[in-house]
């Protein structure tokens, strides 16, 4: 009944999927808004992006009108379109769109709208939204104006949890004056500690402080970041729980005083404070630290009188302890596992509990959860520079799709991502009977997810997933911090490869680069390489002899070795020929399975389906991702190897006597002059981008030669802004 109800909740899912709606019978959408009648009359979505589609997509299925806003950069956005009606709220700068409440409250009257919904960040937790909304005759659908202003409040959250008795972290129970007060309730609760925003959410406006001079630092960074995200710029402090679990509670109610919990979700894997891969249910909850969990969530949520959608955190340790963090009294970006581990439709519960109706499931449904979820989020951002945002457009652009995978996203090819807002490009969710299986699917869908134009972190998502500690559920909020220590070490073309993996990686260079051969030599007919060739890869600066000759049978299952005898199979119909490509520790087996696609390669390697992203195609070289992992893989004659073993090495150019802007943006501040001496260490800018503020400090001694660049300008990427002598 459960993996039904799962199912069902897909189906609808996709049925309201942008071009989707077809696949929807009339019939049924007919008899959906016949029983349910209309909740609203019109649904305006105060958001933007992939939340914003999401939310529609709900609505639509329920018979709902749309109205979009947007600002004048997303004039062309996915979300814009996807509406009935959609209305400009005014210019790029969210402070002058998205968060504009005038100018939002003018849409609702313009286009009628009777109700909205804020989605996650922006106004989705100001209570002052709530209050204009309701005001302007509208229904809000999210929670009541109380209890967004004490939940949505981290410091007002923390007194009702302990007042409701819910463990809570240790830290100061107030808002900080300014960063001298801030130091001394570090100094009394003890470093590390955590700086966090009071009204803040997704990252921004948090720091760990792990000295005098960080807090003071973050304690600067996190105000301004927090003023310029969320219009408020209070902050608190509290202990900072080393090598935590992130473990949090979906809760639900409704204005008849019921309220159940959902399994939990698991978000440890988190950068610069930000969920990056979640998961339900999670691999250390147990059922009796689930129903503790919960049952206090539920206490919380009775305490404040709270209906609608929201999500209650924990910080867990090892032991199964676990510490109230705070509330977000909204619907949470991961909220699509929750949907898919129990068939439930977090929006339309939403939206029906706005309406007033009472809930329609129990606890004991939501207790029987079906299977695993796993959700990577996409950003179009650089692991090799720190996670540093990239904007630029989409120039190719290919979302995974199978049975058990959903991809939200409110972007499409050549889409814009903007310098103005959040990099999300999509959140990527696969589900399976178990966490073996769902991990099995996000493998898959990562590996064909065809992103062009922006960097992005797909990668080192993809790279994460075979990490073994990962795979065993060993997790903690410092994991990406510890198996990926540098910038450097988030790089693709310094992710690791396994051995398994390095040598299919050589044998689909070699299938590609007979392939080009066939189509040259013959024009394009596919027929069979006729002769044994002698080729030299090179990969990582090490040249790799290989054998290739036309397999007319070749292996299923497990690798063959040079010293295996290997079962005959016929090759199944579909793509190009099979190969038999001898390394030198082994002979491998590689089927072209073809898929019209220049930039994904479907493959068969010894029997195992494989994909390979061709990244760049030049006359030796091939640029290729297998695996997460980027790697260039140069294919020569044995002559032409030999030869290039004497060939200079290329000249590197030292760029650490500069300071360049790691992204396009807002140069808030230059902190040195003409004439200064820096140490390595030393703060020289502070660029904003995306409404996070990012310092640039020196790599090594020097004297400031030149400062290039003023304050307040807006600098591109890569443009240098002090140079050193």
């Amino acid at each position: 009944m459960q993996s039904r109800r799962r199912l069902l909740a897909c189906l609808r899912f996709l049925a309201a999927a942008p071009g989707g709606e077809r696949h929807l019978s009339s019939t049924a959408a007919g008899s959906a808004r016949a029983a349910d009648g209309r909740l609203f009359n019109k649904l305006l979505v105060a958001n933007r992006g992939e939340i914003a589609v999401r939310v529609m997509r709900t609505a639509k299925r329920l018979g709902i009108p749309t109205v979009a806003i947007y600002s004048e950069a997303d004039a062309a956005a996915v979300h814009a379109r996807y509406a009935n009606e959609a209305v400009c709220v005014g210019p790029a700068a969210s402070t002058a769109s998205y968060l504009n409440i005038p100018a939002i409250l003018a849409a609702m009257k313009q286009t009628g709208a009777d109700a909205v919904h804020p989605g996650y960040g922006f106004l989705s937790e100001n209570a002052s939204f709530v209050e204009a909304v309701e005001g302007a005759g509208a229904t809000f659908v999210g929670p009541p104006t109380y209890a967004v202003e004490k939940m949505g409040d981290k410091v007002e959250s923390k007194k009702f949890a302990a007042a409701a008795q819910v463990n809570t972290i240790p830290g100061w129970a107030g808002v900080t004056e300014n960063a001298d007060h801030a130091l001394t309730v570090a100094k009394d609760i003890g470093f590390p500690v955590m700086i966090k925003a009071s009204a803040g959410g997704g990252g921004k406006g948090m720091r760990v402080a792990w000295s005098e001079k960080e807090l003071r630092e973050g304690y600067e960074l996190c105000t301004q970041e927090a003023a310029s995200a969320f219009g408020d710029s209070r902050m608190l402090i509290e202990k900072f729980i080393e090598q935590p679990r992130h473990i949090e509670i979906q809760v639900l109610g409704d204005k008849h005083g019921n309220v159940v919990y959902f399994p939990e979700r698991e978000c440890s894997i988190q950068r610069r404070n930000q969920k990056v891969i979640e998961e339900a249910p999670s691999p250390l909850v147990t059922p009796e630290m689930r129903r503790a969990m919960g049952e206090q969530a539920v206490a919380l949520c009775k305490a404040v009188g709270y209906h609608s959608a929201g999500t209650v955190e924990f910080l867990a340790n090892p032991q199964r302890q676990f510490y109230f963090l705070e509330m977000n009294t909204r619907l949470q970006v991961e909220h699509p596992i929750t949907e898919m581990i129990t068939g439930q439709d977090l929006v339309e519960h939403m939206l029906r509990v706005a309406a007033g109706q009472p809930l329609t499931v129990t606890q004991d449904q939501l207790l029987h959860c079906s299977g695993w979820a796993m959700e990577c989020r996409v950003y179009a951002e650089d692991p090799a520079r720190g996670f540093l945002p990239s904007i630029g457009r989409l120039q190719h652009y290919r979302e995974p799709r199978g049975p058990s995978v959903r991809c939200d996203s409110g972007v499409q090819e050549g889409s814009e991502i903007s310098m103005h807002y959040d990099p999300l490009i999509s959140k990527l969710v696969t589900h399976g009977v178990d966490r073996q299986s769902a991990l099995a699917g996000m493998r898959r869908a990562l590996d064909s997810y065809v992103i062009r134009g922006v960097r992005h972190n797909a990668t080192l998502l993809r790279s994460v997933l075979d990490v073994p500690q990962f795979v065993e559920g060993d997790l903690s909020t410092a994991f990406l911090a510890q198996h990926y220590p540098t910038p450097a070490s988030s790089a693709p073309n310094r992710l690791p490869l396994s051995s398994q993996q390095a040598d299919e990686l050589l044998a689909m260079a070699a299938m590609l680069w007979v392939g080009k051969q066939r189509r040259l030599s013959s024009g394009g007919d596919v027929a069979q390489v006729q002769a044994e060739t002698q080729l030299v890869l090179t990969m990582d600066e090490q040249q790799v002899p290989v054998t290739v000759r036309p397999a007319e049978a070749r292996m299923v299952g497990a690798a063959a070795t040079t010293t295996t005898s290997a079962a005959a199979a016929t090759p199944p119909g579909g793509g190009g020929q099979a190969l038999e490509v001898q390394l030198p520790h082994r002979i491998m087996y590689v089927r072209d399975c073809g898929t019209g696609n220049a930039q994904l390669v479907r493959a068969e390697v010894d029997g195992q389906a494989a994909v390979l992203q061709v990244l760049e195609a030049g006359p030796r070289q091939y640029a290729l991702q297998h695996c997460g992992a980027q790697r260039v893989v140069q294919v020569d004659g044995v002559l032409a190897a030999q030869l290039a073993r004497h060939m200079p090495v290329p000249h590197v150019e030292d760029f650490s006597k500069v300071i360049r802007s790691p992204m396009p943006g807002t140069l808030v501040s230059v902190t040195v002059k003409q004439g200064q001496r820096v140490a390595p260490g030393d703060e020289v800018a502070v660029v904003e981008a995306m409404k996070m503020r990012n310092v640039l400090r020196a790599e090594v001694d020097g004297v400031v030669g030149a400062v290039e660049a003023e304050a307040g300008a807006v600098v591109a990427a890569d443009q240098v802004i002090v140079r050193f002598s």
